[in-house]
């Protein structure tokens, strides 16, 4: 077929609609997903470097056509609710497209979930992030039960003798879904159920009842779950308030005798993003659950499993930026307008290596998580205290950078990604959701001043922390100098400074990233950071760097060439 060029209003022939239009950048995948320096120096300096085969496999994995496939299919069908069989009896299954699976069982098999807990090596946990955060170039949605299942191990362990009996399927490489009796399972997922709908994150407000059966540590819960996501998981951790106060307590779907314990799915959510993980409220009436940690220390005893959860929620964020820019940075590439690719304009050029520093500042951030929380669980006490600290700001703030460097992304694309089949809408609805989960901007702000009044350590090691890098930039030692008088002046008196805590949380997370960047990154992006973030030499708005900035530097470090 012969397609006959139309004549322009200037004479020159332009093709019909529907022909191919060069000025559109191909498509991105496949790509590498692990080709990003600053990641893979953060897994060396970590201590993970023994697994950088491994990340960049899975890297290569994640950019590679069928996974982006998987991503995009498990997000356009959405899992959905089966309360009753054909026959009327009550089964409360979730469905979900093949996708799903897929991306559940590469996830599973590449240790993203429970497998670092049994890996008896320094770096397992910072392996871990690693791989995730190139696994986050396929979807978010799926990372939910995964990091739950990793989550849940150390806060399984305040039971030994359940921690002995899920803990070897929690840790497993190999991803058995559907519901059956835990013991004849491969492998497990695991799932939290905190929220009630009169209170959210006060869940010392939860009404659900735990009644003892008469069986020493062995419990009936009765209430309702707001917001309980990953139904289909084997096992639960779910807070409910027992004679002794609110306590823990471990729930499986179908009980060692093979029975369903009861678990009724009311309805799915209707989430503005994260569609392809199913998020549900669930009610319980004469449930069995066994008691994990104290009685009455339930909030104590789960809290080990959200320190996990948040830091992961740190990565998932990291995760999403990349992506974004990734994306971003393959369209400026190839994109052309008055006369020149997108990326040789200077304005878009200041955009793009904006959002290249802020990626590896939550980069650099996030890995430096994964390394305090592997050396805390071998027992480091000074990194214990900088990840107590340091998690809650990282969740706060990494996760709220999110929105606005996705929306910054996608506008790079201009109309283009805002279509759906770009992917970027997909991007920028997940955007918001790991600020809200595992605790909104206001619990992890509120947790830090917590930090700081119960625990007089861990300002101490953060300051340590950020001190690292003395001498070495002078608008890093006046933030520093600054910070460490305001930290002084609030933990003298903590109760006049919660209105402004956000503010303060802010401090400490730039002036954190800015040490980071200055110790380990190169000379052109910690000049950046530290003009833009903490001498505040340009606005608030991505783009907005000092003309002094090496904006090629930067773009050559975080867009390396693919040739």
């Amino acid at each position: 077929m012969t397609i006959t060029p139309y004549p322009a209003a200037d004479g020159h022939a332009t093709a019909p609609t529907g022909a191919e239009d060069v000025n559109q950048a191909p498509p991105l995948a496949p790509y590498d997903a692990s080709a990003d320096v600053a990641l893979l120096e953060a897994l060396n300096r970590e201590g993970a470097g023994w697994n950088e085969a491994d990340v960049r496999r899975v890297g290569q994995l994640a950019g590679g056509v069928e996974a982006q496939q998987w991503a995009e299919d498990a997000n356009r069908f959405d899992p959905e609710l089966r309360t009753v069989d054909r026959y009327g009896n009550r089964v409360d299954e979730v469905e979900f497209h093949p996708s799903w699976h897929h991306l559940m069982r590469t996830a599973v098999a590449e240790g993203m979930a429970g497998a670092p807990w049994a890996e008896d090596r320094a770096g397992a946990h910072v392996a871990r992030t690693a791989r995730g955060l190139v696994w986050g170039h396929t979807e978010a949605g799926h990372g939910c039960p995964i990091t739950m299942t990793y989550a849940v191990v150390p806060a399984l362990r305040h039971a030994p003798e359940l921690a002995a009996v899920y803990e070897p399927l929690l840790t497993s490489r190999i991803y058995d879904p559907g519901l059956r009796t835990p013991s004849t399972k491969r492998g497990l997922l695991a799932g939290m159920g905190m929220t009630e709908r009169q209170g959210g994150s006060d869940v010392r407000t939860n009404s659900t009842v735990a009644r003892p059966t008469g069986e020493p540590g062995v419990f009936t819960l009765h209430g309702a779950k707001w917001f309980t996501s990953a139904p289909m998981c084997d096992v639960f951790l779910v807070l409910a308030q027992s004679p002794g106060g609110l306590s823990c307590f471990l729930v499986p779907r179908i009980l060692p005798d093979g029975a369903r314990n009861p678990f009724r799915i009311v309805r799915l959510k209707d989430k503005l993003g994260n569609r392809s993980n199913a998020s549900s409220e669930p009610e319980l009436d004469g449930t069995v659950a066994w008691l994990v940690g104290e009685e009455g220390r339930g909030v104590r005893t789960i809290i080990d499993m959200v320190s996990c959860t948040r830091l992961d929620c740190a990565s998932g964020s990291t995760a999403l930026m990349r992506k974004a820019l990734v994306e971003a940075g393959h369209h400026v590439k190839h994109r052309r307008a008055f006369g020149r690719t997108l990326i040789d304009q200077p304005l878009m050029r200041n955009v793009v290596a904006d959002l290249a520093v802020e990626s590896e500042a939550a980069t650099a951030f996030t890995m430096r998580l994964a390394g305090a929380a592997d050396r805390a669980q071998q027992g480091d006490g000074q990194e214990q205290a900088f990840r107590r600290i340091a998690t809650a700001i990282g969740k706060y703030w990494i996760t709220k950078r999110g929105p606005a460097f996705t929306a910054e992304a996608m506008e790079c694309l201009g109309g283009n990604g805002y279509v759906e089949e770009s992917g970027m809408p997909r991007l920028y609805r997940e955007a918001p959701l790991n600020s809200i989960w595992e605790g909104s901007g206001n619990v992890n702000a509120l947790d830090v001043l917590r930090a700081l009044g119960r625990e007089p350590g861990v300002a101490d090691a953060l300051l340590h922390e950020i001190g690292l890098a003395s001498g070495a930039d002078r608008r890093l030692d006046a933030a520093a100098e600054r910070l460490g008088n305001d930290l002084a002046a609030a933990t003298a008196d903590l109760s006049s400074i919660e209105f402004r805590s956000r503010q303060l949380v802010e401090q400490m997370a730039l002036t954190l990233q800015a040490s980071l960047l200055v110790r380990h990154s190169t000379p052109a992006v910690a000049d950046a950071f530290c003009s833009s973030r903490l001498d505040r030499q340009g606005g608030l708005a991505f783009g907005t760097l000092d003309a002094s900035v090496d904006t090629e530097a930067i773009l050559e470090r975080a867009l390396p060439d693919p040739s």
